[in-house]
């Protein structure tokens, strides 16, 4: 029996693989887009590199990780009938972590959010039907709060559906949440809802940079239109892939939603620029909040241009919703569960800046080794003979 995780290859969701690899001794069935056996390995390798070396990850790969190349939109996963069911027969827990973070694209967060959901939903129902599941888990966002302002959101009073949403992402996790109770009402569930997952505690090197990019310009400008008491509620992916992993993994959860952030200690924008300003030597910007609206309205006609500054403006013009809402997300009860606060984004954002620079805000991915070459054909024999 396995744990069947999906977004395997995505930035969180590598925590998850990893920590699940690390820590526990369950095997893993992973859902994988690719056209061949080899192009599916080589793409968790991209993904797990992150936090193996390639010996430690070969071993897992071969001895708890069974792949199964599929497509979360197609029905059943586009798996033959016989993959398909073995899915379904050896999966005794789920983990829904892949999702499309396109809040620019509808049509995408609709065919990933919702259809894909949909159908990881219908394996978790088979399963359940079949042999019973312990556990579903789905990764959700803090973003189904919707249009909010000067907040501490609980968990218990986020979803309000004569609330707007801010975009698409948005919008159809608060459906995907919805359809998780309706249609699993008997399946023990876990509703995991994320705030802003920037970067690591523990190291600088990160493989996701849209959000890092955004506040890479907003580090660079002499002037902010924000007002620099407000809150912005940043968590670690670490601390977010540890709490998921832990919580999953528990017999009984204490409750059935837990906003994974950082909650009433979220810091300043001012305590975040004077940490900046002391560990950087960056100059301190001043604040003009006055100045929001029409820098919003600037970005919004800059991000129908070309060019950096257009691409800059765009990242900006997806974020700005977030930046500008000063909400948190109370945290208490993963505090609680866990035993220890998330570390402050300050702690952390100076050496996660330096790195994403220094890669032009792209990770130095290593190739799969040639001298594995040999040794895979095998190993992939081996596995279709079994």
């Amino acid at each position: 029996m396995a744990i069947f995780v999906t977004g395997s290859t995505g930035y969180l969701g590598s925590y998850l693989v990893a920590g699940l690899l690390r820590s526990y001794r369950d095997s893993l069935n992973l859902l994988v887009r690719a056209s061949s056996e080899q192009e599916a390995r080589e793409r968790l390798w991209q993904s797990l590199q992150l936090h193996f070396e390639f010996p430690e990850f070969f071993d897992h790969l071969n001895s708890r990780v069974r792949i199964f190349r599929g497509d979360l939109t197609s029905e059943r996963f586009g798996l033959a009938d016989d993959d398909y069911y073995a899915l379904v027969d050896t999966t005794d827990s789920v983990l829904h972590c892949a999702a499309s973070l396109n809040r620019k694209s509808e049509k995408q967060c609709l065919n990933v959010n919702l259809r894909g959901s949909l159908e990881v939903i219908q394996l978790a129902r088979r399963a359940q039907n079949r042999k019973g599941l312990r556990r579903y888990s789905h990764v959700s966002t803090v973003a189904v709060a919707g249009q909010r302002r000067n907040e501490v959101v609980a968990e218990d009073a986020a979803i309000d559906w004569a609330r707007s949403d801010y975009d698409p992402y948005a919008r159809t996790k608060k459906f995907g949440e919805h359809m998780v109770a309706q249609l699993l009402p008997d399946v023990p569930r876990t509703i995991f809802r994320p705030s802003i997952v920037l970067g690591d505690s523990r190291r600088a090197e990160t493989s996701q940079f849209d959000m890092v990019q955004a506040f890479d310009l907003l580090a660079r400008w002499p002037v902010l239109p924000l007002r620099p008491h407000d809150k912005i509620d940043i968590v670690p992916a670490n601390y977010v892939g540890k709490a998921i992993v832990a919580i999953h993994q528990k017999e009984q959860a204490a409750h059935g939603i837990y906003h994974l952030s950082a909650g009433t200690s979220s810091q300043t924008y001012r305590e975040l620029t004077d940490r900046l300003a002391e560990v950087g030597g960056w100059r301190q910007p001043m604040y003009l909040p006055s100045l929001g609206r029409p820098f919003s309205a600037t970005v919004n006609w800059l991000a129908n241009r070309g060019g950096g500054f257009g691409y800059g403006a765009s990242l900006m013009k997806v974020f700005w919703p977030y930046l500008d809402w000063n909400t948190v997300f109370d945290n208490s009860r993963v505090v609680a569960e866990l035993g220890e606060s998330p570390a402050p984004f300050s702690t952390y954002a100076y050496p996660l800046l330096k790195f994403s620079r220094q890669n032009k805000f792209r990770y130095p991915a290593e190739p799969w080794p040639s001298s594995t070459s040999s040794r895979q054909k095998t190993t992939i024999a081996g596995s279709a003979r079994a």
